[in-house]
Formats: structure tokens, C-alpha cells, sequence
């Protein structure tokens, strides 16, 4: 029997991380817990810098209040997701901080968790359920599209032709960013979207994505991206065409967006500060360990920064720069 490169691949991931659970899960006769307090953080993955920062952020603020971590990526999917979320269930950790794998996809997961007793707070994105996680603490997303589709309207003019980039269609935040855009935008008349391409929040895609795009759209006076990293692929494709001076507008805040806006390559940002909603998550799950409630409603919204030109300077690492005395 034949079976796919995508099976085999899932198989092969389900053998290792359930390996994984079980050497967890008996590693002593009482099956005591990793230590005497373990928050598990799990991310997609961390060669995208926005989800090391979260990362990083979350372990430290852990690390500061004594927890032992339990870090891992799942990659954005869903399935491997499940079985790092059994494995924290056989380390009976304390709680989960999540950057999810799926509105939908990720609910039975964190279900679980819930029923095992160990709470989740999520990061960055909801689920499509409530009353599931502890909390869900993510941008405003809408918010910080409307700074960004406010900022791409004044640098072009109030007019022109402009190609959209949207981010992973199962990712909720794409089609909230993508609503904030338009919110904007629809009421300018002279604003002309010509193409509008899912680029899946990936730089290399978003190359390709505009390659093709400009074959077909040789007038086009900006770009606006549901992410940087896909700003920052369409950038790298209009230069190589020849185009550099169209203008582009991500989000997310990047240090490499920021570099580019530096440069005067990129014109502006939003920067929803992923470091500082990972730590806030640490400390409400210290609150939940500690008095069994954060004390705060279930769905929480930070608003986002319009990152330019004149500010760019005072953002480091998805948060801004700490000020020295």
C-alpha cells in the first residue's frame, strides 16, 4: 500500500510526541508533575521572530516567578498541537500559555487541558469558543488595522491603485485585519484595490504573490499586508522589478519591518506588542495557580501602535524600547 509523503510525515510526528507523552508520563511510579510548578508555552514556530518573541517572553516572566517552563512550537499544526497539549496534560503542568494552530482546530485541545485541570491562556489568537480558556489575550487586531489603513491612505493621497496581502485564511486574525483594512479604505472612493491574494503570512509566498501580481497590475501606487513578513516578501519583489518606490504597509511590528522603515523601504507598521500580551498571560496564570481566578473577563484586547518614520526609534523587540535613565 502507497501511502503519502503527508501521512507518513503525520504518523512519523504522532510516534515521536506520543513516545514523548508516555516517557513523560512515567518517568517516576507516582507520575509527579516536572517540578513544582511548570507553565508549558507553546508557539508556532520560532524561526518566525514574532513567535520566539512571545516565547521569550513568556519563559522569562515564568522563570522571574519561579515556574519551571516547558517550551515547544507546534508549528501551526493542529495535530502536533494535540500532542504537545497531552504531553503538558502527562507533566501535569500548571497551566498553558498558547499561541493556537486554529480558531476551530485547537478547541478540543484546550478542552481538554480544561477537563484534566490545567487552564490555558491564549496568546496572539481566539479560539471560535468561550467559557474553553482562561483567557484569551490577543491585539486589537481591528484597531490596529484601522492605524495601518489610515496611515497606507494618507501616504497614497487618498487614491490609486493597491494590491492587498492577506495572511492564512484559518487564522482568525487574517480576515479580522483584513475588516479593519476595508473599514478604511471602502470609504475612498479613489482607492482601488486590483488584486487581493492570500500569501498565507509567509515572505516567500508573498514574493511569488507579487511577481504575478504586477505582471497584471503595472499601475499599482501601494501595497497593504495582513503581516511584515509578507511586507517585507513584496517589497523584496517590487525592488527586483524595479518598483521600489511603491508604497508598503505591514503589520506586527517586527525589528525587521522597523529596520526596513529605517532604510526607507518599508513607510509604516503596527506594532502589537506580542512580548508584553505573552508576559501579561504568565501573570495571569500566576494569578489563576495562585487564587484559582485572574480576575479579569475571559477575552481581553490590547491596542496596537502605528509604527513610522518619525517613531521608529523607540520600538525594539515587538515592545517598546525601555527607557534608560
Amino acid at each position: 500500500m502507497q501511502h503519502s509523503v503527508s501521512s507518513l510525515r503525520a504518523r512519523a510526528v504522532a510516534v515521536l510526541l506520543a513516545a514523548a507523552a508516555a516517557a513523560a508520563a512515567c518517568s517516576s511510579p507516582s507520575q509527579a508533575p516536572a517540578g513544582p510548578g511548570t507553565i508549558a508555552i507553546i508557539t508556532p514556530s520560532h524561526d518566525n521572530p514574532f513567535f520566539k518573541a512571545e516565547a521569550d517572553a513568556a519563559t522569562a516572566r515564568a522563570k522571574e516567578l519561579g515556574y519551571e517552563v516547558f517550551v515547544n512550537s507546534h508549528d501551526d499544526d493542529a495535530f502536533k498541537q494535540d500532542q504537545l497539549i497531552d504531553i503538558a496534560i502527562a507533566r501535569r503542568v500548571a497551566a498553558i500559555v498558547l499561541d493556537n494552530a486554529g480558531a476551530d482546530a485547537s478547541i478540543a485541545g484546550v478542552r481538554k487541558a480544561r477537563d484534566a485541570g490545567i487552564p490555558s491562556f491564549l496568546i496572539d489568537r481566539e479560539i471560535n469558543a468561550t467559557g474553553v480558556a482562561a483567557a484569551q489575550i490577543v491585539a486589537n487586531n481591528f484597531q490596529g488595522a484601522v492605524l495601518a489603513a489610515e496611515e497606507f491612505v494618507r501616504l497614497m493621497g487618498e487614491r490609486g491603485e493597491y494590491i492587498e496581502l492577506v495572511g492564512r485564511e484559518s487564522d482568525t486574525n487574517a480576515g479580522i485585519r483584513s475588516q479593519g483594512f476595508h473599514d478604511v479604505l471602502d470609504r475612498f472612493p479613489d482607492m482601488r484595490m486590483t488584486a487581493r491574494q492570500s500569501a498565507n503570512w509567509s515572505q516567500t509566498e508573498a514574493f511569488q504573490k507579487m511577481e504575478t501580481a504586477l505582471q497584471g497590475n503595472r499601475n499599482i501606487k501601494g501595497v497593504i499586508a495582513g503581516n511584515d513578513t509578507m511586507a517585507l516578501g513584496a517589497i523584496a519583489a517590487l525592488k527586483a522589478a524595479g518598483r521600489g518606490s511603491v508604497i508598503v504597509v505591514g503589520f506586527d511590528g517586527s525589528p525587521d519591518a522597523i529596520a526596513s522603515i529605517r532604510a526607507g523601504e518599508m513607510r509604516a507598521t503596527v506594532l502589537q506588542p506580542a512580548a508584553a500580551i505573552a508576559r501579561l498571560a504568565v501573570d495571569q496564570a500566576h494569578q489563576h495557580i495562585t487564587t484559582g481566578s485572574t480576575g479579569q473577563p475571559e477575552k481581553q484586547a490590547i491596542d496596537c501602535e502605528l509604527v513610522s518614520p518619525a517613531n521608529a526609534d523607540q520600538f525594539g523587540v515587538f515592545a517598546r524600547k525601555v527607557a534608560t535613565p
